[in-house]
């Protein structure tokens, strides 16, 4: 016996043993619903999967971030400190170049 005449004869003797009230499934409406389930957990899993992607790829991109925090961070320092050793070897400059304009008087 084939699996969908066991299924229809199981739908049959349900329906047989249902109060009036309930409703009798048939194998196409429990196939199709059976269908619906599967359609359903298989996009329930890949939104999980893609969920966790996108997690994993979260936390690479804060830790990827926080290391370039940390780099910006010691850049700015070291450009502050060119700027000021800027500043000093431009006033040094400017005495030895008022120090040459007295000489020439």
């Amino acid at each position: 016996m084939s699996e969908l005449s066991f299924d229809t004869a199981v739908a049959e003797e349900v329906r047989t043993e249902q109060d009036p009230g309930t409703l009798a499934m048939s194998a196409g409406e429990f196939a199709a619903l059976e269908e619906k389930v599967l359609r359903a957990i298989n996009l329930v899993k890949r939104e999980r999967m893609a969920r966790a992607e996108a997690d994993e790829r979260a936390a690479t991109a804060e830790a990827l971030m926080n290391e370039q925090g940390s780099t910006i961070d010691n850049l700015q320092k070291e450009i502050a400190s060119m700027r000021a050793e800027r500043e000093a070897i431009k006033e040094r400059v400017d005495r030895i170049v008022a120090q040459l304009d007295t000489l020439e008087v």
